[in-house]
């Protein structure tokens, strides 16, 4: 059987909620993932219904996935700074932090918890437990760098939410599509949507030119 993963993700006040929603729903589809606490911040939830549509009181699960999903808990990480990712010893794989605002990233890189998202990953770098921040923010100023690099002493990694290009995608959703399935790869999910472009050499055609997998 193989392994069964319960993974924290958090949606912060950063753009690309929309991303957000292909991780999350990737995640949920994933045989090997059990579980997943959602936690979205106020900013976060203000970006949802900015970018997604609705109210920013409506249901996130439902705004980024469409749908309920039993695999997902939403805990709120404003007020419920008690919930179980607080505690080391909820065994959970880790946690993604997508999109990561860069004033979140800067709590983490000081060790300041001042909601649950920041405890949450306090406590996987403290465990040892993998923490990918998916930063969204350009140009990066020099405050920025040095917490990317002092998150990354401690542990962390760093993911920007950065697309490909030379797959040359050709819409918005094949973007986000080739940037989910990446990442889960990077942690050691197949995204199930299909192998993400591969280079291997010269002449290698762009993904929309390649056959179809079987």
């Amino acid at each position: 059987m193989p392994e069964q993963r319960r993974v924290i993700m958090a949606v912060t006040g950063a753009g690309g909620t929309r991303l957000a929603g292909r991780v999350l729903a990737d995640l949920t589809a994933h045989q090997q993932v059990a579980h997943v606490d959602l936690l979205v911040s106020a900013n976060g939830r203000r970006l949802i219904a900015h970018e997604l549509g609705g109210d920013e009181q409506d249901d996130p699960v439902e705004r980024l996935l469409g749908a309920p999903s039993d695999k997902v808990t939403v805990l709120h990480p404003e007020s419920d700074f008690a919930g179980p990712p607080a505690s080391g010893s909820y065994r959970s794989w880790g946690m993604i932090v997508l999109p990561c605002a860069m004033g979140v990233m800067s709590r983490i890189a000081q060790g300041q918890s001042d909601t649950l998202v920041e405890r949450a990953a306090d406590v996987c770098l403290k465990e040892r437990r993998p923490l990918l921040l998916c930063v969204r923010e350009t140009p990066f100023n020099l405050i920025h760098l040095r917490n990317m690099t002092q998150v990354t002493e401690a542990g962390a990694i760093v993911y920007p939410m950065i697309p490909t290009y030379y797959n040359t995608p050709r819409t918005v959703a094949e973007m986000d599509e080739e940037f989910a399935a990446r990442l889960l790869s990077f942690v050691g999910l197949d995204s199930g949507t299909g192998d993400y472009y591969e280079w291997q050499g010269g002449g290698t055609p762009a993904s929309h030119d390649r056959a179809p997998s079987s």
